[in-house]
């Protein structure tokens, strides 16, 4: 039977559990898939914790890159043997496992199977973020924290290519040539510098169009003080806890600004929209604009420890579980 990491109570790392579980043929509308790499994101650590409702007791992760091996009835989209990858099909921290074929798309020869498990979810939330939640373009400056964490090394990059000035946001100054590497123009250390008044220095006072900010609670409101007036601020991660609560007056007083919280099952539910989206982003790989490096590798045995790490802010790039 294969292996998989899977929880039975919310809580630290340590609910986490290496076991065995029998895996049925894939039914309607399904594929079996052997692993060959499967992703690691924030989104796994906010639902172990619960800050995500997941039902009980659940297998861990969803991003994964693999190999078809089984067809259930009525799949057309794949076929055996392809290389596919998926996101948003919950149950990732597996060795083998049944998806909905809907989820899964076919890898390009030129993007390998670790470099799709690590890009694929970030990519296309990268896709959705600068060209529809707020579409970047040449002559917009944009601030984007956590520049060297997984999602902001890629989005780093790909506003770059998209002609925007990029100013990056990172917690230690080790972090600053990963930034620096990876498209930001221009970078802050946001624990030993106010990265609001950076920001306004390297502006000239104007400030920036967009803010992208999945830290949360402890860059929020120093965002909405980078914003140019009618700019806009887009929340989609809370690594240092949840942004607080605010009057709504407040977006009025710092300028007319828009705020807003973009999923990727609203951006990315549809078929046609996470086709777009995979598009987009396996373009933006194989023409080279966006690198890809990935910081660690973690037997997939060893997911606490990859949740421990990520969790630690001691990750650079992009984290995958090898099964």
């Amino acid at each position: 039977m294969p292996q998989v990491i899977r929880i039975e109570r919310h809580g630290g790392p340590e609910v986490m559990e290496w076991i065995e579980l029998p895996m049925p043929a894939p039914g309607p509308g399904e594929v079996l898939l052997r692993q060959t790499a499967i992703g690691l994101n924030f989104v796994d650590v906010y639902q172990r914790t619960g800050l995500y409702p997941t039902s009980l007791p659940a297998v861990m992760g969803s991003e994964g890159a693999g190999v078809v091996e089984a067809l259930g009835s009525g799949v057309t989209a794949v076929n055996v043997g392809d290389r596919v990858v998926y996101q948003g099909a919950p149950g990732a921290y597996a060795e083998t496992r049944v998806v909905p074929a809907e989820r899964l798309i076919r890898l390009p020869a030129g993007i390998d199977d670790r470099t799709a498990a690590a890009a694929f979810l970030k990519g296309t939330t990268v896709s959705f973020l600068l060209l529809r939640t707020f579409k970047v373009a040449r002559g917009h400056t944009v601030l984007f924290h956590a520049a060297a964490g997984g999602v902001g090394q890629i989005a780093c990059q790909w506003a770059k290519a998209l002609g925007a000035t990029v100013i990056g946001t990172v917690g230690s100054n080790d972090k600053m040539a990963v930034a620096q590497a990876n498209g930001c123009d221009h970078v802050i250390n946001y624990r030993t510098e106010n990265f609001a008044e950076r920001v306004k220095e390297i502006t000239g006072g104007a400030g920036v169009e967009v803010v992208y900010d999945a830290v949360g609670k402890d860059t929020f409101y120093g965002s909405l003080d980078c914003l140019k007036p009618l700019g806009m601020f887009v929340s989609f991660g809370n690594a240092s806890g949840v942004v607080p609560e605010f009057p709504i007056r407040l977006l009025q007083q710092k300028g007319s600004l828009f705020a807003t919280r973009p999923a990727g099952q609203h951006y990315l539910g549809k078929r046609s929209d996470l086709e777009a989206a995979a598009a987009s982003l396996f373009a933006v790989l194989v023409d080279g604009s966006v690198k890809i490096e990935i910081g660690q590798t973690f037997p997939l045995r060893d997911a606490a420890q990859a949740h421990r790490a990520l969790e630690d802010r001691k990750t650079v790039g992009a984290t995958v579980l090898l099964p």
